[in-house]
């Protein structure tokens, strides 16, 4: 992808998404079979490729380090204008950094963790111009977590949601679904729900962001994950996104796919 294919997102939104994993070539041949995605290579060296839809990039995966002992996980990323200055509101409100802030190819990125450890990452700089529920970019994410509203505070402190700047998040509570919305531009770009748990020896049940990407025949999904050596739970209902599937890559990457794209009214 060229520089001018790219752009600057509204701070504070999710902007991507990346699986970080032990065996690049195993990654790409489970999601191209289970997805459908091909790969090209990325601009942040030979150990990272982005995956496509068509001409569409969707999510990064990257290898890691030899001998470096990283969980494997999808994790999302969100803009910010800052990143030492977000870096520093991680750590004052009692979160983690495992990684950065550091140069990577056209901006600088941060791998770190909430009060509770689930996952996330900040991106200082451009990215492909591609938003969640739209085209085959991922459907949602949602933060499954043991305390929504302390979460969402977290996470509005250090991304400035709710601050009431034009184009800016907007924080909400949605009755129905008993979860923490935030919307940007009148979409939902992301969800915090309460369920999580942390002393859970399922990894599934702990505190972390799903991904969940849309697809059109869920129960061949399901199917074609099984027979690439991954994993997959039983369909549930979702108050959001319709009937979904949990599923473990062969790595222990775990991921959600839907069967129809979410309410983002």
């Amino acid at each position: 992808m060229t520089a001018a294919e790219q752009s600057t997102p509204v701070h504070g939104i999710p902007c991507w998404v990346s699986l970080m994993t032990g065996d690049l070539r195993a990654a790409q041949d489970f999601y191209g079979a289970v997805l459908g995605w091909t790969f090209r290579s990325g601009a942040l060296g030979e150990g990272f490729s982005v995956a496509h839809v068509g001409a569409l990039p969707v999510a990064g995966i990257g290898q890691t380090a030899p001998g470096l002992p990283t969980a494997v996980s999808w994790t999302p990323y969100f803009a910010v204008v800052d990143a030492d200055a977000v870096a520093s509101r991680v750590r004052e409100r009692g979160g983690t950094i495992a990684v950065g802030p550091i140069r990577l190819g056209p901006g600088r990125g941060v791998v770190a963790a909430d009060r509770e450890g689930a996952g996330f990452g900040f991106w200082e700089g451009r990215t492909p111009p591609w938003s969640f529920g739209r085209d085959n970019v991922p459907a949602s994410l949602e933060l499954r977590t043991s305390h929504a509203f302390d979460s969402a505070i977290f996470y509005a402190e250090v991304f400035g949601w709710a601050s009431e700047e034009p184009g800016g998040c907007e924080v909400g509570y949605a009755y129905q679904q008993d979860a923490v919305v935030v919307r940007q531009g009148g979409r939902t770009v992301a969800t915090l729900r309460g369920g999580g748990d942390a002393s859970a020896l399922d990894p599934r049940l702990r505190p972390r962001w799903h991904v969940r990407f849309q697809v059109a025949d869920l129960e061949a999904v399901t199917a074609a994950a099984r027979a690439a050596g991954g994993t997959a739970g039983p369909p549930m209902d979702s108050p959001a996104d319709g009937t979904e599937v949990v599923i473990s890559d062969p790595d222990g990457g775990i991921f959600t796919v839907c069967a129809h794209p979410p309410d983002t009214s």
